[in-house]
């Protein structure tokens, strides 16, 4: 016995078609006309398009910071996620110093085991780089399916590490068949900007920016970019934000370089005027790097049009307004930086993107699902609609309207920076692997049904 969708208009990132679908167990079987078969479901899907399940590969859930943790743990986060159109997240294990790989890739299967509404894998954040890590890299990408790592620019004596350790781990990923992501911030003149704005009693959000302009983006990134050239190694830039470092990835990809970038939806609609907010409301949109002035954002839809930026993904790291952010009330730099977007993320980009004539829907499905399939060993399991890809499909209505309202989300946090915002369409019905997970735009299930992606190793390919 199985499911079919009838009547409704498929999209893959190559593809625009009508046909129906019939999913049998965890699989597509069939896609065309009349595939019914005697004991199947069929439900009526005329006038919507039928999406492959949006892939984010940048959450934080569970995630410490100092005292206290991220609002959504990998429950709560991850039902958000499939409420939102979302089938499967890639959050960030972490590596904390002191900790070897394995260890710290064993405290976030703890952290999300049992927990998950969506499929999910993990990249392992390094902080603590040294030679038995560097060993380490092999057997987590070929025993535990984790062929993607991060490392960070900023954060100083946190998790920023320095440029000889980005060159070793990028030789090492090259070799062993990894992608390495990089947060692209000069941490060190970040640093110093803080420490010089909060000496002189500028200690409001409105100096967080301030403490972080577009030139410290910009130089980090075109460094790591030297080094992934110096290192013969891919490199994947996570949450790109400015016209300087799209510069940067445009011109080594426009010379051969095997560069990867993503961007987020804050930075295509917000810009830095929410830091002027009245009074602590600014601390909402504290999240690095920062939003930027107003005219970035036309270049980033460029970026995204051209190709140059590959993935759009959220960077969801939900912090409550009240009890989190407010820690920093009298000093900025200690505002913890993060806010949430998982469960927006498809609606805003069809509504701003397609629906606004910015984006085709070819180019949506690339940038929401196929391309992240592909760069972090997924596809084509995850990420197109085809017989014997997982059966993880999104019923798109595109003419439903909507508001989004903090209180109507069902992420685990007291505010939303898209309050307000309108959205054009809705998934109404969202299947995981075959299992309808929603039903007319409510969960159906009461337990998470979620299971870990074991992933690919990354194979180098010719771009520019």
């Amino acid at each position: 016995m199985g499911i079919v969708l009838n009547g409704g208009t498929i999209v893959t990132a190559a593809d625009v078609y009508q046909a129906d679908v019939r999913i049998e167990g965890e699989r597509i079987a069939a896609i065309g006309c009349d595939i019914k078969q005697p004991g199947d479901q069929a439900i009526d899907v005329d006038g919507c398009f039928l999406f492959p399940g949006g892939i984010d590969p940048h959450t934080h859930f569970d995630l410490p910071m100092g005292d206290f943790s991220t609002s959504d743990d990998f429950e709560s986060g991850t039902k958000a996620a499939v409420m939102g159109g979302t089938t499967t997240i890639i959050d960030f294990a972490t590596q904390f110093k002191g900790e070897t790989l394995k260890e710290g890739l064993m405290n976030w299967h703890r952290k999300a085991k049992d927990k998950c509404f969506a499929d999910y894998g993990f990249h392992m954040a390094i902080t603590d780089w040294n030679e038995s890590i560097a060993q380490e890299m092999s057997e987590l990408i070929h025993q535990d399916g984790v062929p993607s790592f991060k490392l960070y620019m900023a954060y100083k004596s946190i998790l920023q590490v320095d440029d000889g350790a980005l060159l070793q781990a990028l030789r090492q990923a090259g070799e062993f068949g990894a992608l390495v992501c990089v947060h692209c911030e000069n941490g060190d003149i970040v640093y110093d900007l803080v420490h010089e704005h909060v000496a002189k009693g500028k200690t409001s959000p409105f100096y967080h920016p301030l403490s972080r302009p577009p030139v410290v983006e910009e130089e980090a990134t075109s460094r790591v970019i030297t080094l992934a050239q110096l290192a013969g190694a891919p490199l994947y830039i996570v949450h790109l934000t400015s016209s300087g470092a799209l510069q940067a990835v445009n011109n080594a990809r426009m010379k051969g370089q095997e560069v990867y970038a993503e961007t987020c939806p804050q930075y295509l609609l917000l810009d830095d005027s929410y830091y002027s907010a009245e009074g602590f409301n600014g601390a909402k949109y504290v999240i690095s790097p920062p939003l930027r002035p107003v005219q970035h954002q036309e270049r980033l839809w460029s970026g995204l049009k051209a190709g140059v930026l590959d993935v759009v993904a959220t960077d969801h790291c939900a912090l409550n307004y009240i009890g989190q952010k407010d820690k920093g009330l009298n000093d900025f730099s200690k505002i913890p930086n993060g806010a949430a977007g998982v469960e927006t993320r498809m609606g805003l980009l069809y509504t701003y993107g397609v629906s606004a004539g910015k984006l085709t829907l070819n180019e949506f499905i690339a940038l929401t699902s196929t391309n992240a399939a592909k760069l972090f060993g997924l596809f084509p399991r995850k990420g197109t609609i085809a017989p014997g890809s997982d059966a993880d499909l999104v019923v798109w209505d595109p003419r439903i309207s909507t508001v989004i309202r903090a209180d109507e989300l069902h992420q685990q946090v007291d505010y939303t920076p898209f309050e307000g915002f309108k959205q054009s369409g809705q998934a109404i019905h969202v299947f995981l692997r075959g299992k309808q997970v929603v039903q007319g735009g409510q969960l159906r299930v009461d337990k998470p049904t979620g299971i870990y992606l074991s992933r690919k190793p990354f194979l180098k390919r010719k771009v520019g």
